[in-house]
C-alpha cells in the first residue's frame, strides 16, 4: 500500500444499512456514475452537521461490506480508499467529493471486492473518508452528532437502495468509533465479551499482549498480531473447567461444546481478519501460548 496514505489524518466514516431482510443485494456496488451522485448528497449531509466537511476531500468507496470486513486492524479498506483518493490528481479547485463504484460491466476490482463469506448479514457498511486541513474540526463535530442524528436524507437513501438492489428497512451515517462501540455491545449480548477482549486488542491496541484465562471460555492469547487459542487434552480441559463432575456423558457433552466454543472463537477472529492458530496447552497453562 501507498506509504503516503498516513501522512494527513482522516475521519472514517460509514454508511450503515440494515435490510428488511437477510439475503445477498442484486449489485455488489454502485455504478462509478451513481456513486459520484450519492458522494455529491454525503458531502451535504455531512456539512449540515458540520460545515467545515465543505472545506474537505471526501471519499466514498461504493461497495457494501459487512461489518467485520471494515473492523480489521489497519483498517484496511478504509486504508485502501484513503490510497485512492490520494491518487487522484487535485486539480487546485479546492475540495473534492468523489465515489468510488463498479467498472462499466458492474465488477469490482479485486482489492475492493467485499468477501462472499461473509455476506448474506442483515447489517451492510460503505465505507467514506474525509480529509483535509479541517479534519479535525470535522472529526469532533461529526464523533459528537452523527450517531444522533445521522440520518440518512430521503435522496441518499433511494438512491442507494436502487443502486444496490435491496430493501432497505434503516441507514444512517456513523464514525468507525460508532461501529466499533455497536459491534462490541452486540458481542456482549451474544455472551461473546471475551472474545471481543481479544479483537479489541487487535484492532486498538495491536502492539500489547491480552490474556483470556475464563473458564469455562477457551483459554486464548493475542500477542505478536495473532490469537493463540490453547488445545486442550480432555484431561486438562476437565481439570480446568470440571474437576468435580464425575459423568462420563456429562464430561464428554461439555468437552464437546468447549471445542466447539473454541472454533466459534476462531472463526469470528478470522473473519475480521485476526490470524489464528491452535497451540497444543499441556496442563491449561496459559504460559505455552506466549
Amino acid at each position: 500500500m501507498n506509504s503516503r496514505r498516513n501522512v494527513m489524518p482522516v475521519f472514517r466514516g460509514l454508511v450503515a444499512i440494515e435490510l428488511r431482510e437477510a439475503g445477498q443485494a442484486a449489485n455488489p456496488a454502485l455504478s462509478s456514475v451513481s456513486a459520484g451522485d450519492v458522494a455529491a448528497m454525503l458531502g451535504r449531509d455531512l456539512a449540515k452537521l458540520a460545515p467545515q466537511v465543505a472545506n474537505c476531500d471526501l471519499g466514498l468507496l461504493a461497495v457494501h461490506y459487512d461489518p467485520a470486513e471494515v473492523l480489521r486492524p489497519g483498517w484496511p479498506v478504509h486504508a485502501v480508499l484513503e490510497d485512492l483518493l490520494q491518487r487522484l490528481p487535485n486539480d487546485g479547485l479546492g475540495a473534492r467529493m468523489i465515489g468510488f463504484g463498479a467498472d462499466a460491466e458492474g465488477n469490482v476490482p479485486e482489492p475492493l471486492r467485499a468477501d462472499p463469506d461473509c455476506a448474506g448479514g442483515v447489517l451492510r457498511v460503505i465505507p467514506f473518508i474525509l480529509r483535509g486541513a479541517a479534519v479535525a474540526e470535522v472529526t469532533e463535530a461529526l464523533e459528537a452528532d452523527l450517531f444522533d442524528r445521522g440520518m440518512a436524507e430521503a435522496d441518499f437513501a433511494l438512491a442507494l437502495q436502487a443502486g444496490i438492489g435491496v430493501r432497505v428497512e434503516h441507514m444512517r451515517y456513523q464514525s468507525l468509533h460508532d461501529l466499533l462501540a455497536m459491534t462490541a455491545m452486540q458481542y456482549q449480548h451474544a455472551g461473546l465479551e471475551p472474545l471481543w477482549t481479544l479483537l479489541d486488542a487487535a484492532l486498538l491496541a495491536p502492539q500489547s499482549d491480552c490474556v483470556i484465562d475464563q473458564p469455562p471460555e477457551p483459554l486464548a492469547c493475542y500477542a505478536e498480531g495473532e490469537v493463540r487459542i490453547g488445545l486442550l487434552d480432555a484431561a486438562a480441559w476437565q481439570q480446568r473447567n470440571a474437576a468435580g463432575v464425575s459423568d462420563r456423558a456429562q464430561l464428554a457433552q461439555g468437552f464437546a461444546m468447549f471445542e466447539m466454543r473454541q472454533r466459534q472463537f476462531a472463526a469470528v477472529l478470522r473473519a475480521h481478519g485476526v490470524p489464528v492458530q491452535f497451540v497444543h496447552c499441556p496442563e491449561a497453562d496459559p504460559r505455552h501460548l506466549r
